[in-house]
């Protein structure tokens, strides 16, 4: 198994505190949040990482070669030139020739610990299965899903809420042929003229009209997604809690 990390974002919601350090490196309790993301993959024995950079490029790959170090583990980087233009469906493209076997793309700015690891790895095994959350309640920042039973049907931020059965918290896990599928799924969104202003969900939308995306519920498993300065404050607060 292998990880896909997205960390090519600046993290502009949380400006100034981004101006020169990216999300990816913010300090978490004494840990930056891209090192406490491989420290809970590596704690289940994945060893093989990959990166896509972006903003502070430089920076980030420094401290990824500390941490490699330090692990004794496998991180290879991805720059992404169009980090500063494009969504994060270029940087999935980017990323297109490390998709093969068996891999989970996450997203660079969750913070979670190997519980939640662990129930990724441990779900029914299915070419494409996509995290979800359930909340009596859903915003407009939400990754929106609808379901059918456990298969998932639509995906995307616009969704009308009185629709939705719970959110996907970037976390998707790809066997058997389901990355080549989503790399050829990847391709056709990247040759669209929107394709540099569109989220990779998009591209997981478009999948799910052709092949069964099954859904795993993290309910009751702790993890935060840093965004804004408040949600810094309660992944700080989460850890210390750790």
């Amino acid at each position: 198994m292998k990880v896909i990390i997205l960390g090519a974002g600046q993290g502009k919601r949380l400006l100034p505190l981004t101006a020169e350090v990216p999300k990816a490196l913010l300090d978490i309790g004494g840990r930056p949040l891209i090192g406490r993301q491989i420290d809970a993959f590596a704690a289940c024995g994945i060893s093989e990482f990959v990166v896509v950079t972006g903003y502070a490029a430089a920076r980030v790959e420094e401290a990824l070669a500390k941490i490699a170090r330090e692990k004794h583990i496998t991180i290879r980087t991805i720059f992404n030139p169009f980090f500063s233009v494009a969504d994060n469906l270029a940087s999935c493209w980017m990323a297109r020739h490390e998709m093969k076997g068996e891999f989970i793309q996450v997203n660079g700015d969750n913070l979670f610990q190997a519980d939640l690891v662990k129930v990724l790895l441990a779900a029914p095994e299915a070419p494409v299965t996509v995290a979800i959350n359930h909340k009596p309640a859903y915003d407009a920042d939400d990754m929106k899903v609808m379901m059918d039973g456990e298969r998932l049907t639509e995906i995307g931020k616009t969704l009308p809420t009185e629709t939705v059965n719970a959110e996907a918290i970037g976390f998707y896990v790809f066997r058997s042929d389901g990355g080549k599928v989503y790399v050829e799924t990847l391709d056709r969104a990247m040759r669209e003229p929107s394709g540099l202003k569109q989220w990779f969900p998009a591209a997981i939308g478009m999948l799910a009209k052709r092949i069964a995306i099954k859904t795993v519920a993290l309910d009751g498993v702790q993890w935060c997604e840093v965004d804004f300065p408040v949600d810094l404050q309660q992944a700080r607060q989460l850890v210390s809690s750790w």
